[in-house]
């Protein structure tokens, strides 16, 4: 089995816990980007997030340091925004063929997971979309305990 670590992350917490992940399955870590970083205030970046959710807005990605034809099984991180997956998320399962993929997905959130697993199944289909797992932070402070996302991370492994 070859695993890959693929995440988005906007203020750090999802790219800690795939940091984490990496570390314990031994997966290779690849970083989704976009072209343009989002600024501002939290205020600014939150409603501007929730006009691109609810757009469908995809916003344009850097190229992936991954070749994903050469993994079998995708461990997928994104925050949730608007209670579904980052816009930049999006992008990638848009123009990305997941056929015959094992997919992992995890999410972080302040508390408001919403429909984000199964928008990740319905943007992958042909892939086998797992269990994922709802990490709650409280600003940058893990509320969900490291033991509950290890417990998942061993699932994989």
């Amino acid at each position: 089995m070859k695993a890959l670590v693929l995440f988005y992350s906007y203020g750090g917490n999802t790219r800690r816990v795939a940091k984490l992940v990496q570390q314990e399955t031994g997966a290779d870590l690849c970083e989704i980007e976009t072209v343009t970083p989002y600024t501002g205030s939290y205020n600014a970046v939150v409603d501007q997030g929730q006009r691109e959710v609810n757009s469908g807005f995809e916003p344009e990605l850097k190229p992936i340091s991954a070749d994903l034809s050469q993994y079998d099984t995708i461990i997928l991180g994104t925050p949730v925004w608007w209670y579904t997956f980052a816009p930049a998320m999006r992008t990638l399962l848009a123009h990305q063929d997941f056929s015959g993929k094992v997919i992992y997905p995890f999410a972080t959130n302040g508390g408001w997971l919403g429909h984000t697993f199964q928008d990740i199944a319905q943007m992958c289909s042909g892939a086998k979309v797992q269990s994922g797992l709802n990490i709650h932070f409280d600003s940058d402070r893990l509320v969900t305990p490291e033991a509950d996302i290890l417990r998942w991370i061993k699932k994989i492994s």
